[in-house]
């Protein structure tokens, strides 16, 4: 049997030439977005202040299966891709389990995370559109990171808006963002009207990527030339990130490993998405029966704890409706120091799949994720960002299961990128300060009274 390296890579002729679109394959296709003022399912028209053109193409299109990835993206990939699928061979053996573990590993490239797969992407439509600069929202601050450098590369102005709680815990984020260039403001701010509305009625608070994404929308449509873009939860989004399951496919066939699950974090579904699109096309069409689990953070648990209905994509009610697992669009998460997982909804491909029982969700408590991210960490070698670890948990929970069965599993999860810039919450976990937090079904109704009354 041929031994398999500690890491994988594929060579640069091995790498995606096209990105997939799982929505091509898809039996039951995502519900469409609505305008929120016609409730009807929205055009290119309608997004058109908002998004980029060939952004808008790639929202709407759930036919097309594989585009084309242009040679300008294709090159700026050459310099961070591919990425490796990593053997976890110190932690199988920390384990003890007959489990084998793999890692596609995404945090070598300098904003440290899988966000600059589609970053670069959309800075590139930008561009090509002749646009002056983007806004967006950012909630760990790996996506404000990695579309501050896409922005520097081509010569765009980039404006963050990042959650409050997040700007705070994480000051190096926001300085790596200054350094490429970028503004960004803490949000809810008083730079917007619909900030200035939010701090009235949520006086203090620690803010939400809800909240974040009505601020950059709001300044985009208000800013001319310039356009909003999102490093979560859109198709276009998944589309981008489609290179990590794709790579991830090529280098499992390139050593002939089949595997058994695919296990990512969630929060608005991009890494996971990415990750899990070609092997949720075989499961679709009936070739493989493997198991797929996104997992979430208990004080935000869209997923597991949430409703599959039309609800707004942010906490301003500007953007379009989306049917998707929710919590509310005015739900405020804990601040929790798994930034990048606070968003009060899902994908709506995710949501979907989640909905016709084509994956499995879980739900973990912070200091569990922690407790699993310092166990990797000693072993692997890797410090890993909090919300990669809610993977992690899970990969070796099931690890954990395969000892006491005896069954050998090929376990496939993604490390979304590096945990560096989390050094406050690491800190605050060993020093034994790190709280727990889940909200309670009251809480949770709060949000979910707030769900627009459809009569579709």
């Amino acid at each position: 049997m041929t031994k398999i390296p500690y890491k994988i890579y594929l060579t640069e002729e091995e790498m995606p030439k096209s990105w997939y679109n799982l929505r091509a394959d898809m039996k039951n296709k995502p519900a469409p977005l609505l305008n929120p003022g016609t409730l009807q399912p929205v055009t290119e028209a309608d997004l058109a202040p908002v998004f980029c053109e060939e952004l808008i193409k790639q929202e709407l299109d759930d036919r097309t299966a594989y585009v084309k990835i242009p040679d300008e993206i294709y090159n700026f990939y050459k310099m961070f891709r591919p990425s490796p699928l990593v053997r976890a061979y110190c932690l199988e053996k920390t384990l003890d389990t007959p489990a084998e573990i793999y890692y596609k590993f995404e945090g070598n490239n300098t904003s440290g995370s899988h966000k600059l797969n589609s970053a670069i992407a959309q800075a590139y439509y930008a561009k090509k559109q002749g646009l002056k600069g983007v806004t967006t929202e950012t909630g760990a601050g790996q996506w404000g990171t990695a579309l501050s450098m896409a922005c520097a590369y081509f010569g765009l102005d980039c404006k963050v808006f990042m959650v409050k709680v997040s700007y705070e815990q994480k000051p190096f984020r926001r300085e790596v963002m200054r350094t490429y260039g970028a503004d960004v403001t803490p949000s809810p701010s008083m730079e917007t009207q619909i900030g200035q509305k939010i701090l009235a009625e949520f006086p203090g608070t620690t803010g939400s990527l809800g909240c974040a994404i009505s601020e950059a929308v709001e300044k985009a449509v208000t800013s001319q030339g310039y356009r909003y873009v999102l490093g979560s939860v859109l198709n276009q989004v998944l589309l981008h990130q489609s290179v990590i399951g794709l790579e991830t496919e090529a280098a499992l066939k390139k050593y002939g490993i089949e595997p058994d699950m695919i296990i990512g974090c969630a929060g608005g579904g991009s890494n996971l998405g990415g990750l899990i699109a070609p092997f949720m096309r075989d499961k679709i069409q009936g070739k493989k029966d493997l198991r797929i689990i996104a997992v979430e953070p208990a004080s935000c648990p869209s997923f597991t704890r949430g409703k599959f209905a039309y609800d707004f994509a942010d906490t301003g009610k500007v953007c379009p409706l989306a049917k998707m697992y929710t919590l509310g669009s005015g739900f405020i998460p804990a601040p929790n120091h798994a930034g990048g997982l606070r968003y009060h909804g899902m994908s709506t491909v995710l949501s979907q799949l989640y909905h016709d029982g084509l994956m499995e969700a879980v739900s973990v408590p912070q200091r569990e994720v922690f407790d699993a991210a310092t166990k990797f960490a000693r072993t692997e070698g890797i410090l890993p960002a909090p919300e990669s670890a809610h993977a992690i948990k899970v990969a070796m929970d099931e690890a954990i299961k395969c000892r006491e069965t005896g069954e050998k599993k090929v376990i496939v999860f993604g490390l979304t990128g590096t945990g560096y810039f989390d050094l406050v919450a690491y800190k605050k976990f060993n020093d034994g300060e790190l709280d727990d937090y889940i909200p309670t079904d009251e809480d949770l109704a709060k949000g979910f009274a707030g769900l627009p009354k459809l009569d579709l």
